[in-house]
Parts: C-alpha cells; structure tokens; sequence
C-alpha cells in the first residue's frame, strides 16, 4: 500500500504542476495539509492562482469541493446551516450549509465578519458543527482552503490569534517567472487545463495515506528539536505571543507528512527546517517594539531556527 500511495501522492503533485506552473515548492506545502489532515491558508494578491490550485486539488482526489465567497454581510448560518421549520407540521429540520464538504474553500476569508470566521473554528478543530444545542459530523476526509489577500484592508477583518492556529500552514504563491508565466498563458490558449484534469485518486486512499502519515516515525533528538523551536518563539524578546502546543502538534504532523511524501518513513531535521516558516510564522505575534520597528514573523522565526542547534 505504500508504494502505491507513494506513486498517487507523484501523480497527484504531477498533475498539480501541469496547471500551477513553477510553485513545486507550494504545491507540496499543500499536498502536506492534505495528506496530514489539516488546514491551509493560501495568502496573497489577487490572481496569482490560489483558488485554481484548491480546485485542482479537489478535482484530481475526486472529493467534493464546495466554494464560498466570503462577504462582510455573510451569516454564519450561511456556511454552517440552520434549522428551518417545515410549516406543514411545525416541526424543524436542519439544512446543511457548504461546509458539509470534503474541500471547503473559502475565498477571502478575511472578508467575512469576526462572527462568521468563529463559525468555522469548530468545523475546522472538530470535524463537526453544532447547531441549536445539536451536533453534527462532517465528511471524511475534510480540509479548509481559504484563501485572503494581504494587501486589502477596506472592508477586511484581520484574522484573530485562535483562528490562524487552526491552520496546519500558511502559505504565499507569488508571481511566476517570466518563463513560467509565459508558460501558462499559453497553455490557456485553446482551454483551461482545470478541464483536463481527471481524478487520480478517491476519498478512501486520501483517508488511507492520512492513516499511513501518522505511522511515520519522528525520534526522540527530532521531536526535542522541533521543542527547542516552539520554546525559543516563546521566550523572544520581539514576540508578545509564542507558539501555542498546538502548533507544536502541527510541526510535528506536517513533518511527519512531508518526509511521506519525499518518499521517507522517517522525519529529519531538514523536514522541519522546511516547514518550520510555513508551520510557524502565523502562530506568533508581534511585540508592539518590533511591530513598530518593522519587523516581521517571517524574520523573526529564520532568526529562532539559526540560533537552535540542529541534531546530528
């Protein structure tokens, strides 16, 4: 079974790559939140391919892939459902909303209100909703792909601390190279080469290699390492707000779903140092010194990972 996952886990990335041209680098980062079964946050300007990208991916795990545009006047009823009276009996039956998905991409997520972004942190924790008093489960498997544009500020709420520690990664596009992006706009010439993607694999296998992930083993000098991290974010003198043990489980999974997916059975320190910007860097926040000063998470975490020592 793991050579087999091993060979969808490269047709996937392949077909991935044919239609997102020159970003291998954030197309594992996603890949990474699929297969180690959390969340990602894909952050940038409008019209680098954010939202193509989560299609892409939904399309080629053939898993149903629902999008919602995140306004400022969206309720949270509106993504989650509601109970709705049947006038014929007086009785109530709940409608379920988008998020009853298997990918829930949730564009500028930053666009909706405070009350609306808190509708989905049970979703995204839990694998479930509540709804007057009464619980239901979602689809296996289930990840959220939101993406926000970091430029815009008219008519956005920032994202508060609880609701980017949901997120397994954080991770920008930018723009393509100039060969890249000659590249792709003539691959859009005649069609859109979303319509040529066919499914590569199903929700059963995703689910399977999620289960594969967590048998990945990190050893004891690895997981030490990733703790020096987590603890040296929470005694820095720029950072008013460290990493959470939340996150410090995110490191530790999305590790663990990297080194699957470079074809490995066991973490190394190169897999956290790889993922330690995407894993981090949306966890910690800023003294008001160092905001002021114009420093930045990013830096912050690069300064963290060069001054702890890395196992041999």
């Amino acid at each position: 079974m793991t050579a087999k996952a091993h060979e969808t886990i490269d047709r996937v990335r392949a077909a991935l790559e044919s239609v997102i041209r020159g970003k291998s680098a954030v197309i594992e980062r996603v890949m990474v939140g699929l297969v180690g079964g959390g969340h990602v946050l894909i952050e940038d300007v409008p019209g680098v391919g954010k939202t193509t990208l989560a299609k892409a991916l939904a399309r080629c795990c053939d898993i149903q892939c629902v999008r919602v545009q995140l306004t400022p006047d969206l309720l949270p009823s509106d993504i989650v459902g509601s109970s709705v009276l049947d006038p014929r009996d007086g009785s109530f039956s709940f409608r379920k909303g988008p998020v009853f998905s298997q990918v829930l991409l949730a564009d500028e997520l930053n666009r909706a209100s405070p009350r609306t972004q808190s509708a989905l942190l049970e979703a995204m924790n839990e694998g479930q909703v509540t709804v007057d008093g009464q619980s239901y489960p979602l689809p296996k498997p289930f990840i959220v792909l939101a993406t926000q544009n970091p430029g815009e500020h008219q008519g956005t709420f920032p994202l508060p601390e609880a609701q980017l520690d949901r997120f397994l990664l954080r991770v920008g596009l930018g723009y393509p190279s100039p060969e890249d992006e000659l590249s792709l706009v003539l691959a859009r010439q005649r069609k859109d080469p979303l319509d040529t993607l066919a499914p590569i694999t199903d929700s059963d296998e995703v689910l399977e290699i999620q289960r594969l992930v967590r048998d990945v083993l990190v050893k004891e000098p690895v997981a030490r390492y990733m703790l020096r991290i987590v603890t040296a974010t929470r005694a820095h003198k720029d950072l008013s707000l460290g990493v959470s043990p939340r996150g410090t489980i995110a490191l530790f999974r999305a590790s663990q779903a990297l080194a699957f997916i470079r074809g490995r059975d066991y973490v190394s320190p190169d897999d956290v140092q790889t993922l330690a910007l995407s894993v981090i860097a949306h966890r910690v926040q800023l003294s008001p010194q160092a905001r002021y000063g114009g420093a930045s998470a990013e830096a912050i975490v690069t300064e963290v990972l060069r001054s702890v020592d890395v196992p041999m």
